[in-house]
């Protein structure tokens, strides 16, 4: 069995078909799917997912990217939220999409550090894993995870460094990797894919975005999963059932609440 450690199922790509393409990635043996939130505006929107499509888990926050539209008073209804739906059993995995993203030009570092500062105090107060965003911002990432420690989780898309790779594991994270593995130009993270540890690695696909180049740009669903496990499996040369059991076992490990049907 695999899971899709983050697949914004909940994301209105997926409005005509959504039943259908969970069932499909389900058929495949994607057994469990973490979708994340992006911004106040969602939550609903990714409880209501999680309610109707058997093995989907919730994960709620405020993406870098959404915080320039956020309103001050985001972050208390965050919080409040999460106080209605953090103490039931598995109503919610971890505390995301949350992060940075230098990548824009133009953006507001300063509003973006004090939003991902707060959320990782809500992370740290509720107990949750935290499901990060770091394009271009690993080091600054790293400087709050040291400053508000939290209860592990995934830096998502990871892209950096080996030294930076083994900072997260040293924090108890685990690395997310998906349909990049595919490009051919994406050396360095297939190269890292190939040699870190095993046990630092979980899978995703980021759906609808972060196509594997065999879709040519088209729509990325959780059901290619099972093809980018098999793909990460020949790059280490391993096999690719024992790759499923070991990166689905990392990931119930650092998202405890997890529930999968295994």
């Amino acid at each position: 069995m695999l899971i899709d450690t983050h697949c914004h199922l909940a994301a209105g790509d997926f409005a005509a078909d959504r039943a259908a393409v969970a069932a499909a990635a389900r058929a495949a043996g994607v057994r469990a799917i973490v979708v994340p939130a992006v911004d106040l505006a969602s939550l609903a929107a990714v409880s209501e997912c999680c309610a109707a499509i058997p093995g989907c888990a919730a994960a709620y926050g405020i993406h870098p990217l959404y915080v320039p539209q956020a309103a001050e008073g985001d972050l208390r209804q965050l919080r409040e939220w999460l106080e209605q739906t953090a103490s039931a059993p598995r109503a919610v995995v971890a505390l995301g999409e949350i992060g940075l993203d230098f990548h824009v030009a133009g953006a507001d570092v300063e509003r973006q550090e004090r939003f991902f500062v707060e959320q990782l105090r809500m992370a740290r107060d509720f107990g949750l894993p935290v499901l990060l965003h770091v394009r271009r911002a690993v080091d600054r990432v790293l400087k709050y995870l040291r400053r508000v420690p939290v209860a592990g989780g995934i830096a998502h898309a990871f892209n950096g460094s080996r030294q930076q790779a083994d900072e997260f594991i040293a924090l108890g994270f685990r690395l997310g990797f998906g349909g990049t593995l595919s490009c051919d130009r994406a050396r360095r993270i297939r190269h890292l894919a190939a040699t870190l540890p095993l046990s630092s690695i979980v899978l995703e696909t980021d759906a609808p975005d972060m196509p594997p180049a065999w879709l040519a740009g088209g729509r990325n669903t959780p059901g290619e999963l099972p093809r980018i496990a098999a793909l990460l499996a020949e790059l280490r040369g391993s096999d690719v059932d024992e790759l499923a059991r070991v990166t689905s076992g990392n990931a119930r490990a650092v998202l405890p609440r997890l529930l999968s049907d295994d």
